[in-house]
This record gives structure tokens, sequence and C-alpha cells, in this order.
């Protein structure tokens, strides 16, 4: 199976502008109750996806689709954790941003459709030119 060699540049890219787009949806849509609830977190792993393409530029999209679906989970499930050295770190912004502060199921399945959107983006979206494919004997 050949495998892709990721345009770094393209990739941060995306990572930046759906980061961008997800501080922004919950600044100017948070009187929206769909948009706070579910958009963010959709947003959230496609953000993940998009840095893991970013590091890992020769990684399959399965691959990371599944890792970008382990990362999240773990991070909503760390939700459960309350001790108070944590919940410091989660009173910072960045802390809020990146480890949340509540379980939600829901989350779990924003967070599904987050990282298979990343891969219908990849595999149907994103131009070739960003994504060049290498013979399985090339790596």
């Amino acid at each position: 199976m050949p495998s892709i060699d990721r345009n770094r540049i393209a990739y941060g890219l995306l990572t930046t502008i759906v980061l961008l787009t997800g501080l922004a949806s919950r600044f100017f849509f948070r009187e929206i109750s769909f948009v706070k609830t579910y958009v963010g977190d959709v947003l959230w792993a496609l953000m993940v996806f998009f840095g893991l393409a970013f590091i890992a530029k020769t990684w399959h999209a399965r691959t990371i689709m599944l890792v970008t679906l382990l990362f999240s989970f773990s991070i909503e499930i760390t939700q459960l954790y309350q001790a108070p050295w944590i919940n410091n770190v989660r009173a910072t912004r960045l802390g809020g941003l990146v480890l949340g502060f509540t379980f939600v199921w829901s989350d779990l399945l924003c967070y599904g459709v987050g990282a298979i959107a990343g891969l219908l983006a990849e595999t149907y979206l994103i131009p070739a030119r960003y994504q060049r494919k290498r013979e399985a004997s090339d790596s």
C-alpha cells in the first residue's frame, strides 16, 4: 500500500484554521446552544486529526483517525478525575481548552464525527498536490 507524504505547511495551516474556527465558534456563537454544545468538540477532534497529520506526515489517514479517537477519548475520560492539581491546570485558559472540565457522553460522539470528517476531508477534499503518494519501497 502506498504511503502518504503530506505537505507540512498545508497541514499546519489546516490545523491553525480549524483551531481559530473553533475559538471563533465559542466567541461569536456562544448563545446558540447547538454550536456551544457540539460544534467546538467536533472542531477540536478535527484539529487533532490535522495536527497529527502534520506531525506524522507519512501515517495512513485511517491510523491518524484512530489515534485522534484514542487521544480525544482519553482526554474526555480524564475529566472524570477531579484532583485539585489537575483542576488547577483546568482553571487556566489553555488547560481548560485542552483538558475540558466535565465528562459528557455526547462529546465522544462529537469526537467521532470530527475524526471521520478529517478522514473524509483528507480522502476527498484535500488536493493531491498536498499529499504525495509514495510507493511502499520508498519508505
